[in-house]
């Protein structure tokens, strides 16, 4: 199907990068995307991916918007205090994009629901803020054999990684999974949240619009995938590193003796 007019007009500055170009554009047009959360780093990743023109975005998040998230959750406004953040967030890309069609899903993910929300789109984006989300995520996306872009940020520091377990590189060595980055949760309470430790806003937008950057790329094909490698940023020596993941024989999910063959253990 060729591109519209209007639609050759918008994605203009794609359509003359020979990375992208016209077919590349209606890859990101026909493609379907899912967000995990619509906070610090789902918001400016949400708005970049629907300024891109993604045919279709899934934003799952069960929470509302409060006052103390406006300080780097760009995609909600004062008017939008107290309104679920699912609401808030499609009521804004509708604005930045209208031809994007947005699919709300107000809820929380679950061993029950993870696997069936996965498995409708072609990749997900991960910007939750807790360590048994971003784990049930990692899971689902493995056994859907879905691409799995995850962000995570502290205090000064985020950092960027693309999860694809289920396939091989080069050596026949499964891709690393989050499983491989973070053995096992840390105890409960061991890592202050960002409301206890405080978060940098403008740090979220970076590592948010990295996220969004790699999803494009994942799916037009452009460039080098993230995939096997951890891309580090420091804000306060703005500095980034990138280093390379390993697969560990022993994970659990991917390894050699896999103990996780579904999403019962989150239960």
């Amino acid at each position: 199907m060729s591109l519209s007019d209007t639609q050759l007009e918008r994605y203009a500055r794609h359509i003359v990068l020979k990375e992208i170009g016209g077919p590349g554009q209606q890859k990101l047009l026909n493609a379907r995307v899912l967000v995990v959360g619509a906070g610090g780093l789902g918001a400016p990743c949400l708005m970049y991916l629907a300024a891109a023109g993604i045919g279709t975005l899934g934003i799952v998040d069960h929470d509302s918007v409060s006052l103390s998230n406006l300080q780097r959750q760009i995609i909600h406004d004062t008017e939008s205090i107290g309104k679920p953040k699912v609401e808030s967030a499609a009521a804004s890309l509708a604005r930045v994009n209208p031809d994007v069609k947005i699919e709300m899903h107000r809820t929380r993910l679950t061993a029950e629901n993870a696997l069936d929300l996965v498995s409708r789109y072609d990749i997900v984006a991960d910007g939750c803020d807790n360590f048994p989300t971003r784990f049930l995520v990692n899971d689902a996306c493995h056994f859907a054999k879905v691409p799995l872009v995850s962000g995570a940020v502290g205090q000064f520091e985020g950092q960027v990684a693309t999860f694809k377990s289920y396939l091989r590189d080069a050596d026949g060595v499964p891709f690393p999974d989050y499983r491989d980055l973070v053995g096992e949760a840390p105890p409960p309470g061991s890592i202050p949240a960002c409301e206890e430790a405080g978060v940098l806003g403008a740090l979220t937008g970076v590592i948010g619009s990295l996220m969004a950057l790699e999803v494009i790329k994942e799916i037009a094909g452009a460039g080098t995938s993230l995939a096997g490698k951890l891309l580090i940023y420091d804000a306060l020596d703005t500095r980034f590193r990138t280093i390379r993941l390993r697969h560990d024989p022993k994970n659990p999910l991917s390894g050699d003796e896999p103990a996780i063959r579904d999403l019962s253990a989150h239960v």
